[in-house]
């Protein structure tokens, strides 16, 4: 499978917002491999920091866990992709590791996050990123509740 775009129809996550991708695990995986920090610009066209993706162990705790968040925003990143840093949390530290999302979102950068419990993750979301085993890409704004039957994992 891969996913290909076209230049005049190229999709671009919003900057300052945190973006959920949703769909069977191999689709989200495509999606993934398809960032290229090459290509990460800021509004206007300049370049920024590129794409810095934070995963995490699941020896590692939710301190630690925030802390790579924070790390990371002091790159000042076009795009960050947050992929699986929830793994082994509790409910609990699950909540406050998505919650630090929000921040790094408001320091300037288009947060996309890949998790194992997306309906967790879209709590803090302003949107979704659908990804379908044809390569398909549908983009959706979060105002309403989302209905977890909907979600594939």
């Amino acid at each position: 499978m891969s996913i290909t775009a076209e230049p005049s129809r190229g999709l671009r996550l919003p900057f300052r917002q945190v973006t959920v991708l949703l769909g069977p695990s191999d689709a989200r995986r495509d999606v993934i491999e398809l960032l290229d920090a090459a290509t990460a610009r800021r509004p206007g066209g300049s370049p920024m920091g590129g794409v810095l993706t934070v995963t995490s162990g699941p020896a590692r705790t939710a301190e630690e866990r925030c802390a790579a968040l924070a790390q990371a925003a002091e790159h000042r990143p076009a795009i960050v992709l947050v992929a699986r840093l929830t793994d082994g949390l509790d409910a609990t530290d699950r909540r406050v590791v998505l919650a630090e999302l929000r921040a790094l979102a408001d320091g300037g950068a288009a947060v996309l996050v890949d998790d194992v419990d997306p309906v967790a993750a879209l709590a803090v979301a302003d949107g979704a990123l659908r990804a379908g085993l044809d390569g398909t890409l549908q983009a959706e704004k979060l105002g309403a509740a989302v209905d977890p039957a909907v979600i594939e994992s």
